[in-house]
């Protein structure tokens, strides 16, 4: 809940609609080995600098993702400033930012919601294929509530092109992306086109799959304190498990996407729709029992999603710019698989969410976006494990950010007024009544940044930010095996309040590049799990409660060019981050990734550019009540990327080694991190094309 900052509290409206430049021709699509295109995002559809956006923004362009994409969104992203991953397998990763999870996090295609039921547990997968992006935008801290207080702590926009923003040169396009990795035998395709129709009419298709094999790990698969219990057993069976290493048993998975869409493309003018079909079948990592009367479970999980989309923009004249709509409707489904196929317990969700903004001209440095949004969802659930009613949520936000910038100043401040309907109906099953409750909350931000000179730049922002409860925190109560708890809401929780502030200071040009921000939060009505001592259907009971909390930390990000030796060109790069959360009457707050350093060494020559990197991830002993302590850990990677072709043809060819050394690592922001360490040495080849 480390909300930080200015813009925090600002609903901005599109910040994450692809930006015009990541689709135009001399995009980084056809310069993949020298794309700087991450020195510019979109926030609220007017392109500007990201070094001039108040709070910590990563844009991972179509280069960066060929090295770095996983099977999952929390996997690929793990190694951004600010975030780590929930790491429930290799598939069911989301991401952690500024030690928040779940419901203050939100992961979005193109600016509308995944439309799932991933937030709820850490064993759903988010129905979003990272082999579909073309970048993926990250907001930590000040920009992230721009798209609702459920975005807390920050947001994670996947930005694909399946609604077309440009007619292709040429009459067309393609992009195509193969990867295999060897820790789990790793195999996944994806490609895409977009095909000019005539008379401004775009088509688009894409497809992929991929499909993996149990994960391979770099040693034992218990921790050492598990070990240790596990050998001192008297029943043989659980001594058996102090010995398992290497492959994770239950962790192969199987997705497949088939996407299309058509666009009405005249120069501003852009009306477009698409229709996205997701299926995945993934198990999720055993938690070994040390008690020879529990069965330990193997669950696989099946999902089915049917998502259509639509956008809007339409150009004005006079006091506004442009006007914009941007829609999503889904229809999910998962089923909880036992070890013999059977179903065991089904997840259905079905809703959609709605925005439409007025985009201001801007006049005398005074510009801004206004506008409103909408979320509605039904949540269900049947089967055995059961343990929440059918539930709904309604969601309207009215939102207004605006801007000044005068000479070196440049000041930003908005509101966003909230209201929440959340509702529950009688459940016998559970021992619940029909319930519902409102809510209203109003987030106020204002922050400012100034320019140093030297292309340094200076940053403050305030906000006083709320976000409404989540059905599950209100009307929890039964068993969930992902969190191995009985969890119990609390019907008469009250909004989590936050009062934060944050510091930045940048250098976007020049031969040395830098970004550093502090940020601090004060949470009143902190919502969180704690353990009350009891026993349910033997799984502890865990009950959502409120006090104060207090999160802080820093990011960190460096980049260096070294000059040239050897003919090489040289550059460095560093990355450091913590984060420190403590719950007044509880103690440390439970999953905080402990402080980590990354630092590389690029170079690049001719066709060809290599990368060498560590990642140190130091010892988290500041548990909460009943988390273990996790060691330190390093892990050394390496790369090279060819580019046989000049290019405009976008051809490029990928070798990767991660965790070289073959050591064993477990992520403390994972609640199977005793269980399921990260992934062994893994060489990874893949090759991208975009014509």
């Amino acid at each position: 809940m480390l909300i930080a900052g200015g813009l925090a509290a600002l609903p901005l409206a599109p910040a994450f609609a692809a930006p015009p430049h990541a689709q135009d021709g001399d995009t980084a699509a056809r310069q993949p080995h020298h794309d700087h295109a991450d020195d510019q995002i979109v926030v609220t559809g007017i392109r500007r600098p990201a070094g001039d956006v108040l709070g910590g923004v990563s844009v991972i362009d179509r280069a960066d993702l060929a090295r770095e994409v996983r099977p999952s969104i929390g996997e690929t992203l793990a190694r951004q400033p600010g975030l780590s991953a929930t790491s429930f397998g290799p598939t069911a990763s989301r991401p952690i930012i500024r030690g928040l999870s779940g419901d203050r996090i939100r992961v979005l295609t193109d600016g509308i919601g995944s439309l799932d039921v991933s937030s709820s547990s850490a064993d759903h997968a988010p129905a979003i294929n990272p082999l579909t992006a073309e970048r993926i935008e990250v907001l930590r801290g000040p920009s992230a509530l721009l798209f609702g207080s459920s975005a807390i702590g920050g947001v994670v926009n996947v930005i694909d092109t399946r609604i077309p923003r440009r007619e292709p040169e040429g009459g067309y396009d393609v992009d195509a992306l193969l990867t295999y990795g060897t820790a789990a035998k790793e195999r996944s395709a994806n490609i895409a086109t977009s095909v000019a129709l005539g008379s401004h009419w775009v088509g688009h298709v894409d497809g992929n799959w991929s499909k993996s094999d149990d994960q391979r790990t770099g040693g034992y698969l218990l921790s050492r304190g598990l070990r240790e219990q596990a050998a001192a057993s008297p029943f043989e069976e659980v001594r058996d498990l102090a010995a398992l290493r290497g492959r994770l048993p239950n962790t192969a998975a199987e997705a497949k996407e088939l996407a299309g869409g058509v666009a009405y493309v005249d120069g501003p003018l852009n009306i477009g729709a698409s229709v996205t079909r997701h299926t995945a079948l993934y198990g999720v990592p055993i938690r070994f029992s040390l008690n020879p009367a529990v069965e330990a479970e193997a669950p696989r999980i099946d999902v089915e999603q049917t998502r259509y989309d639509m956008r809007a923009e339409v150009p004005l004249s006079g006091a506004f710019r442009q006007v914009r709509l941007r829609g999503g409707y889904a229809n999910y489904r998962h089923d909880e698989l036992e070890e013999d196929g059977a179903i065991g317990t089904s997840f259905f969700s079905k809703g959609g969410e709605g925005r439409a903004e007025l985009v201001q001209n801007e006049r005398g440095g005074w510009g801004g976006t206004s506008g409103v949004q909408y979320l509605g969802r039904n949540v269900r659930i049947r089967g055995d494990e059961k343990f929440l009613p059918d539930s709904r949520q309604k969601q309207l936000g009215l939102f207004t950010m605006q801007t000044l910038i005068s000479g070196p100043v440049r000041l930003e401040g908005g509101a966003r007024l909230e209201f929440s309907r959340l509702s529950a109906d009688q459940d016998d099953l559970l021992g619940t009544p029909e319930q519902s409750r409102r809510f209203r909350t109003l987030s106020l931000s204002a922050g400012g940044s100034y320019d140093l000179g030297s292309d340094w730049r200076a940053g403050l922002t305030l906000s006083r930010s709320a976000r409404a409860p989540s059905i599950d925190e209100l009307f929890a109560n039964g068993p969930h095996a992902g969190t191995q708890a009985f969890e119990v809401g609390d019907p008469d929780l009250d909004p989590e309040r936050s009062l934060s502030a944050e510091a930045s200071l940048r250098r976007s040009e020049g031969p040395v590049k830098f970004t550093g921000t502090l940020y601090f939060s004060r949470f009143a009505n902190f919502i969180y799990q704690a353990p009350t001592g009891s026993v349910e259907e033997v799984l502890p009971v865990y009950s959502y409660r409120q006090g104060r909390a207090k999160y802080y930390g820093f990011e960190l990000e460096a980049n260096a060019h070294l000059g040239k030796a050897l003919g090489i060109d040289w550059d460095g790069e560093l990355v450091a981050d913590a984060t420190r959360a403590t719950i007044r009457g509880y103690g440390p707050a439970p999953q905080i990734p402990p402080l980590r350093m990354i630092g590389a060494l690029k170079g690049t020559i001719g066709s060809f550019d290599g990368r060498l990197e560590a990642e140190h991830a130091f010892r988290q002993n500041r548990n909460a009540d009943l988390e273990t302590e996790t060691p330190a850990y390093t892990l050394v990677n390496a790369s090279v990327d060819w580019h046989p072709l000049p290019d405009n043809l976008g051809l490029t060819l990928s070798l990767a080694a991660n965790n070289i050394f073959d050591v064993v690592a477990r992520r403390h922001a994972s609640l199977l991190k005793d269980y399921a360490p990260l992934a062994g040495r893994d060489v990874r080849l893949s090759a991208t094309l975009h014509l």
